[in-house]
């Protein structure tokens, strides 16, 4: 046999290293994608692509099953189930709420039946780690991304969490109600609380996040729950069994208007804030989702979030950047659907140009966020 140039054979043996190096790279691609002990993740294929971040997704909290499922905006699939870590006698997982860092990179899931948070890197949904913090309910990261705010409505307590070290920057005693939902201004300065009081009206709580002391309080509507505008200094407050939502204005806390919408529950700020999102929670079927133009702080109509079948509670929501596409989950405790619509960009909220489809998640889905893709 005529021998090769000592060029060639180099050439044939380096062809062969890579193809040896590309398929050892797969096989550790699909053991990193495999469920283990650190990432605490079962990866799903959808269209022959394996996916494991969690960036550019939809994240819901599955409150009954332990579990968080991590929808991608494209194809509108489950393409990832995370499990929340449990250790050998610990209660099962309560996922209630999902909020994201940007300055960290880390999507945070709070878990009501073990006391914690869990902190997971956005890029592959692999736990960081936890912190502390007790009777966890709604919570929220400052877009400046130095505090994490978690109410504990079983002590009373507001934690303050680093979102980078997940140190406790300071437990903050609440007064005169019972804490519930959460949300921090866009430049870290403040913070507000709803409390649910037993012989007056609802409130929202103004706290400085500098000192963690009170600043101001205001009487709202029952049931409350809360969003933010970065565009102005309006703060959107849904109160379900007021039929309403309460603007107030979040320099005094004086309101600035009052919107009515049956059963406002649900709270979601599109990015820009043009549109403010709530559910009718206790109305479900027909209009179970409103839209508010925030320049007019007026209703831009509704839409049907209960297809036939679907438990009719639309719980939360979470929207893509535009808006072009709205989540809501419908939580009790047999439910596991959650609502997708997408909008027509020139009539979002016309029912007639609305498609919608229904995808199985976990058990109970409550808290739901949208994780940019950066």
């Amino acid at each position: 046999m005529r021998s090769q140039p000592l060029s060639q054979a180099l050439r044939f043996a380096g062809a062969l290293l890579l193809l040896a190096a590309f398929i050892a790279g797969c096989d550790a691609l699909q053991e990193a994608d495999a469920p283990s002990s650190d990432t605490a993740a079962t990866a799903k294929t959808v269209d022959g692509e394996l996916r494991m971040t969690m960036r550019g997704r939809v994240i819901v909290a599955n409150r009954n099953a332990g579990t968080a499922s991590v929808i991608s905006t494209r194809t509108d699939n489950v393409i990832l189930t995370v499990n929340l870590p449990q250790a050998e006698g610990e209660p099962l997982p309560e996922p209630m709420y999902v909020a994201y860092d940007d300055a960290t990179d880390r999507v945070f899931i709070g878990d009501r039946a073990n006391n914690r948070v869990v902190a997971y890197d956005a890029r592959d949904a692999s736990v960081i780690g936890t912190a502390p913090a007790g009777g966890i309910f709604h919570m929220w990261v400052s877009a400046s991304g130095n505090q994490l705010w978690v109410v504990n409505d079983i002590d009373n307590e507001m934690t303050v969490i680093d979102p980078a070290t997940l140190d406790v920057l300071a437990t903050v005693p609440v007064t005169g109600g019972t804490p519930h939902d959460t949300i921090v201004e866009p430049d870290g300065s403040a913070a507000y609380v709803t409390l649910f009081v037993a012989d007056g009206p609802d409130q929202v709580v103004k706290y400085d996040t500098g000192t963690f002391t009170e600043v101001d309080r205001a009487d709202v509507g029952e049931d409350p729950h809360l969003g933010i505008n970065d565009i102005d200094d309006q703060l959107y407050v849904p109160c379900q069994n007021s039929n309403a939502v309460f603007v107030l204005n979040r320099a005094s806390l004086d309101m600035v208007t009052m919107i009515a919408v049956p059963g406002a529950h649900g709270a979601w700020m599109t990015r820009g804030g043009r549109t403010f999102f709530t559910t009718n929670l206790p109305g479900g079927g027909a209009s179970g989702l409103f839209a508010i133009d925030t320049a007019t702080n007026s209703t831009a109509g509704s839409i049907d979030t209960t297809p036939e079948g679907l438990i009719p509670v639309p719980h939360n929501i979470a929207s893509t950047p535009g808006a072009s596409k709205i989540y809501v989950t419908h939580s009790g405790d047999t439910a596991s659907q959650v609502t997708i619509y997408t909008l027509d960009e020139n009539e979002p909220m016309n029912p007639d140009l609305v498609t919608s489809e229904v995808i199985e998640v976990g058990l109970n889905p409550f808290g739901t966020f949208y994780v940019p893709s950066r």
